[in-house]
């Protein structure tokens, strides 16, 4: 049977050798975290052409696409979340050389996809209306639920997209999933051309048509994913769905024991923005269009971390499973430097030129005079927010899942939301009010967690 790592996408870690090269460490973390952060920057990319391109038909549409994917992202990456227990377990497998297990692992999670799939999707088509009714503006009720029933039929080619992307990334093969991401937004890019301006014969669906032009990527996505696992499993014998085992509970179970406090993570982390959005939609459309822009900035250069993250989950689990416990500290401290270190350049470039990032997405004056100074509150929190994001996957790696949770909900909503909401409302600071209630609450999960790494991390026996 062919090893993986004969494989010429696959990433070579020595985790066995006892020899500590920290150089080869960092090159080794970075061949697996730039392709994972592109990745990550091509998913989000996928919803700033969305933005920009439903940006000629007015603020109301650009304020829908934001309340819609507020409405909707925040059950569905609780689905994606659910698998995040595969950057643990996967690895693991892959560190100590058992590439069975890592096929084992991935087809549980298919069935766990394919369990929750139809329970979001029921779930986000009962909860929109609630959303998008009193005290929203009617036009923007209109656009937000037209795009959200459509957008909900790509839910199962998302969660299978993630089960894969994670499998993939377990077992070193992240070059598949970075071009996977850069294809889809060629692919979202014609879509969004054809189907909201009604191109080639089609009818023009206005802010309907981005979204059904992100379903159709996510359905590409998956297939791209599904195809390089399948050759994957056949390059070293063991094809894929010839050898696909049936429901293992136990292995559901602990799949689960790792998601669900990782799925509720990323849900109070997305709802805790998509509350702040849906309290903007009670202000104006041009305060809803702005933070729509200020958070689709803060969004993308939050792609970075978070393929950072990905890595430090995997990076570490390599580790742990070769039973090379110093090399996973090593690999999570450095993996925060990267992340604190892209994440400070990006906050001087939100300081330097914010007036010029603003204008990517819209000439309307109003929106850039009220966008210039929420950039510079969002310039306040980017480096807590890349420490807070790739300690949270340090922690995954040592299966410590629940901990960043309770730090989520606590940090955002006993604390930053209330907080924003108030100074938003009562001292009638608007926008700024919200997002800088948002900023302190990230502050504080980023100390807390960093915290909670280097305590785990020294706790894992050398």
């Amino acid at each position: 049977m062919q090893s993986p790592n004969t494989h010429p996408d696959t990433l070579i870690f020595d985790e066995h050798s006892s020899r500590v090269n920290p150089g080869a460490e960092l090159r080794a973390l970075l061949a697996l975290a730039v392709p994972v952060a592109l990745s990550e920057i091509g998913w989000m990319t996928m919803t700033i052409v969305d933005v920009i391109m439903v940006g000629k038909l007015g603020p109301a549409a650009i304020g829908a696409v934001g309340l819609g994917n507020a409405i909707y992202y925040a059950p569905s990456l609780f689905g994606i979340g659910l698998l995040l227990g595969l950057d643990t377990v996967v690895s693991r497998s892959w560190g100590a050389r058992d590439f069975d297990d890592c096929h084992r692992w991935l087809t549980q999670a298919m069935y766990i996809a394919l369990a929750f799939s139809p329970m979001l999707m029921l779930f986000i088509m009962v909860g929109q209306p609630l959303f998008t009714a009193r005290g929203v503006n009617p036009l923007v009720g209109i656009y937000t639920r037209s795009y959200v029933s459509i957008l909900n039929w790509g839910t199962l080619p998302l969660l299978v997209y993630g089960g894969f992307r994670r499998y993939l990334q377990g077992v070193g093969l992240v070059r598949p999933v970075t071009f996977a991401l850069i294809s889809a937004n060629l692919v979202n890019l014609a879509g969004n051309w054809i189907f909201i301006y009604g191109r080639l014969g089609m009818p023009a669906r206005g802010v309907s048509g981005s979204a059904l032009s992100t379903v159709v990527s996510r359905i590409y996505m998956a297939a791209v994913l599904v195809y390089f696992a399948w050759r994957h499993e056949r390059g070293r014998g063991h094809p894929l769905f010839a050898h696909w085992p049936r429901p293992d509970w136990k292995r559901i179970r602990m799949l689960l024991n790792l998601g669900v406090p990782a799925g509720f993570q990323v849900v109070l982390e997305v709802a805790a923005f998509g509350a702040a959005t849906i309290m903007a939609a009670h202000l104006d459309p041009v305060a809803l269009a702005t933070h729509e822009i200020a958070l689709s900035c803060a969004a993308y250069t939050y792609m970075v971390p978070l393929g950072i993250s990905a890595a430090a989950a995997v990076a570490v689990g390599h580790a742990i499973g070769a039973g090379n416990q110093a090399r996973a500290r090593r690999a999570g401290w450095m993996a925060v430097a990267l992340g604190v270190g892209f994440m400070a350049v990006t906050a001087l470039l939100f300081l330097a030129v914010p007036q010029p990032i603003m204008r990517i997405y819209t000439r309307d004056p109003r929106i850039l005079a009220m966008g210039v100074h929420i950039l510079m509150i969002v310039a306040a929190f980017q480096i807590f927010d890349g420490a807070q994001t790739v300690a949270t996957g340090a922690l995954r790696g040592l299966e410590e899942t629940r901990f960043p949770m309770l730090t989520n909900f606590a940090g955002y909503w006993l604390f930053g939301l209330p907080l924003g909401a108030w100074m938003c409302f009562r001292l009638k600071w608007g926008l700024s009010g919200l997002w800088t209630g948002l900023t302190l609450a990230l502050i504080g999960i980023a100390l807390i967690l960093l915290r909670r790494w280097r305590q785990a991390s020294l706790a894992v026996p050398v």
